[in-house]
């Protein structure tokens, strides 16, 4: 019988932040790996996926894409686990979007070489790639996690954009990175993408 909940995903992908969540909320899940090349934009994934993009997930007849909406979706799928607060839900979604929006944007930006011109800085949405990180190192300075002192689905998000690296060091990421690697869904998820990480370079090696 079919699971009622699927994760497609690729380990060498943003479809780490939805396997991070999915451990989070604790519900039993199906994993279907999409290779990136030919598979991702195949017409049976295109039916999930149209941007034949990766992560995606499909729960019971619903179909979410986009790591924000994933986060969002699943906390208030699997409410038991308390990743969507009932209090300050401002800051809440404030920060997950903020992920899905300003990191997102400037991180990308910075990662391919762009620059945006000091003169043009009003028409980007982060304005500068210094100001988003120090409004987010901001941010962190304040509380335990991103949204207040407990820890919600947004810092599933904006923890991973720390977690893999993309973002230059700020002093503040440091307690608030090293909390969220101690927690056993963290560790579950990241240890099941390294493993499918490894058996795909076996994989490769021995063909």
């Amino acid at each position: 019988m079919p699971a009622n909940l699927v994760l497609y995903t690729n380990p060498q992908s943003r479809g780490r932040i939805a396997r991070w969540m999915l451990e989070e909320v604790g519900a039993s899940y199906e994993t279907i790996l999409i290779e990136y090349g030919e598979p991702m934009k195949s017409p049976a994934y295109l039916k999930v996926n149209p941007m034949g993009k990766v992560p995606a997930i499909v729960h019971g007849s619903s179909v979410v894409t986009e790591c924000a909406a994933i986060c969002l979706y699943l906390a208030d799928a699997f409410p038991a686990a308390g990743l969507a607060p009932n209090t300050n839900r401002a800051a809440y979604y404030r920060w997950m979007l903020f992920a899905a929006g300003p990191i997102e944007a400037a991180a990308t930006n910075r990662t391919l070489g762009f620059e945006v011109p000091a003169d043009k800085e009003s028409m980007v949405g982060y304005g500068t790639y210094d100001r988003m990180l120090d409004t987010l190192a901001g941010a962190l300075s304040r509380h335990r996690y991103i949204a207040s002192d407990a820890f919600t689905a947004a810092d599933v998000y904006v923890g991973s954009f720390l977690d893999y690296g993309f973002l230059e060091h700020r002093p503040a990421f440091d307690d608030y990175l090293l909390r969220l690697r101690e927690r056993d869904a963290f560790k579950r998820a990241k240890a099941i993408d390294d493993a499918l990480v490894q058996q795909s370079a076996e994989n490769q090696e021995a063909s």
